[in-house]
């Protein structure tokens, strides 16, 4: 079986590692790739600019996409991926501090596969990541490759 990975979309450099060291203490996901705002995210996905040698490449078996990016906005990132037949069902899960009822409509309206606000506390984000890792790469069952 062939190996499943994440792409994680998170500007803030502390949040990156603490998902990062969950992920791996989980030992889940072989390869988590990490893009840093928006527009990383989306030439990943598509296989454009400094990804270029990704183009046709497998997509991963979920997205964690924050909301508040450079360049491009997660729920840019999300429509553009919506929009595409290629990536339309890819399972995107919106991890994000924010707690704005708006943000959460928005993005269930725009297409997210769930909607994750990141606790405060240290232990529960560890927490949340780890359950959000189990769920995605151990559990659910992707759409068919195509």
């Amino acid at each position: 079986m062939k190996a499943r990975s994440i792409l994680l979309v998170e500007d803030n450099h502390q949040d990156e590692m603490l998902i990062l060291r969950v992920l791996k203490k989980i030992n889940l996901a072989n390869v988590v790739d990490v893009a840093r705002d928006g527009q990383q995210a989306v030439d990943y996905l598509f296989g454009e600019g400094e990804f270029a040698h990704r183009a046709g490449a497998d997509l991963p078996a979920a997205v964690l996409l924050d909301i508040g990016l450079p360049r491009l906005s997660g729920l840019e990132v999300l429509a553009r991926v919506r929009a595409h037949p290629r990536t339309r069902v890819l399972p995107v899960v919106i991890l994000t501090s924010s707690d704005e009822e708006k943000d959460r409509l928005k993005s269930y309206q725009s297409g997210a596969n769930s909607f994750v606000r990141k606790p405060l506390d240290f232990a529960e984000f560890a927490e949340t990541v780890a359950r959000l890792g189990v769920y995605w790469l151990a559990t659910n069952e992707p759409p068919p490759a195509r």
